[in-house]
């Protein structure tokens, strides 16, 4: 059975493609948040401020685009995406704010 999750592809000012995520990502749905990824047009900001959870799986995919992506993520995701050093290798928005 899949976890929840929503994913809602917009477009930013800018005309970048916005990805805002919600709910958890697991391994149970990565696939559907790698098509997302992969089915958009240059660079992708993904908005993970309403995500409760992420695994590796997960993390995995965010990984594997990061050539291509940026993050607006809550300070609840910050010790997962600094441990595992994805934060070093891209933009993370948020992680600092109160």
């Amino acid at each position: 059975m899949s976890t929840p999750m929503s994913l809602t592809p917009s477009r930013r000012s800018d005309g970048s493609t916005l990805l805002t995520v919600v709910g958890e990502i697991d391994m149970s749905n990565t696939d559907a948040l790698a098509a997302a990824i992969e089915t958009t047009d240059g660079p992708v900001v993904i908005d993970l401020t309403a995500v409760e959870y992420l695994d590796s799986a997960g993390l995995s995919v965010l990984f594997n685009h990061s050539d291509r992506i940026e993050l607006i993520a809550s300070p609840l995701l910050a010790p997962v995406l600094s441990i595992s050093g994805l934060a070093d290798l891209i933009t993370v928005h948020g992680l600092d704010t109160p």
